[in-house]
């Protein structure tokens, strides 16, 4: 099927801006000129693209699925013609980073710091999702790479590096002060509030086969979407839930927060960096991983 790739540029923004008019103007076209090619791409897919409404256009199941491989392939486009563009190419463009909130606080912020100082024109954007959803975009090719945290299945076409393991723990607000006196075992803090991540996360699933492993069917009481929002819920006496101790450790010195020992073996986290091994990465991306590989080597050989 040969269709022509400026047919595909124009659907992207027609679809990107819901509107055939916004879209015309967007592209210095007039609006009928637009409304033929559309027609055209229909006429040529064998599919109805847009479904016409009173402030717009709607995509039809066919046009999403579309769009969704469209808008990919022109981002990478953008990108490649900005990196060539460039005199020193390495040291400009933008690297697509999945981060979960757990790895953007213990691993990732510092990093970004030295990485600015050294390529202060290459753009960053961050992208905030649980580790299942950014797995998922890796794949679908809207990131470049990913730093996430266990646990996960990794798919057969990316590879992942193991850059850092943690210790998390049960902590408490000020209000459950009692129950950091003592070891206790888990059966005799399951009746507290507990707070936790969304069941959409890897975290939530790992907790939930913690509890189940030691004949507890436990759930919290509040969710949340992020690990970021957890703190100041424990701070507020809302329920007790397991954080990262690194991030934990603020708080408990200035007694906010208070840890409650447990008897049993809390488990073992770590984050890693996946990639797609089967796709090639932007110079601006591939200088950024290579970067982090970088960093890791040199903290292996510090400590």
């Amino acid at each position: 099927m040969d269709i022509n790739f400026e047919y595909y540029k124009i659907f992207y923004f027609v679809a990107k801006y819901g509107n055939i008019t916004k879209a015309a103007s967007a592209l210095g076209r007039n609006q009928p000129n637009v409304t033929r090619v559309m027609k055209l791409l229909e006429a040529q897919l064998n599919c109805r693209l847009f479904i016409r409404e009173a402030r717009g256009i709607r995509l039809t199941e066919e046009g999403e699925f579309l769009y969704s491989h469209v808008e990919v392939a022109y981002k990478h486009f953008l990108n490649a013609q900005e990196e060539i563009s460039r005199q020193n190419s390495q040291r400009y463009g933008t690297v697509e980073i999945g981060a979960t909130e757990t790895a953007l606080h213990l691993f990732l912020l510092d990093i970004l710091h030295r990485f600015k100082q050294d390529y202060p024109f290459i753009r960053i954007k961050i992208h905030n999702h649980t580790t299942p959803e950014t797995i998922k975009h890796l794949i679908s090719g809207k990131l470049d790479l990913a730093v996430i945290t266990n646990p996960f299945d990794v798919p057969k076409m990316l590879s992942g590096i193991k850059v850092l393991d943690f210790e998390e723990i049960l902590v408490g607000g000020s209000q459950y002060a009692n129950l950091g006196k003592a070891s206790l075992a888990l059966e005799e803090v399951k009746e507290y509030p507990w707070i936790g991540l969304g069941r959409e996360s890897a975290t939530y699933h790992l907790y939930k086969n913690f509890f189940i492993s030691h004949g507890i069917d436990l759930e919290p009481d509040m969710e949340v979407a992020t690990s970021n929002l957890m703190l100041p819920l424990i701070v507020s006496n809302l329920g007790i839930g397991f954080v990262p101790k690194k991030l934990a450790l603020p708080l408990l010195e200035e007694r906010k927060l208070i840890q409650i020992h447990l008897s049993c073996d809390i488990p073992k986290r770590s984050i890693e960096i996946i990639s797609d091994k089967g796709r090639g990465k932007s110079l601006a991306a591939d200088t950024f991983y290579k970067f982090l590989l970088k960093e890791i080597s040199y903290n292996d050989i510090s400590e």
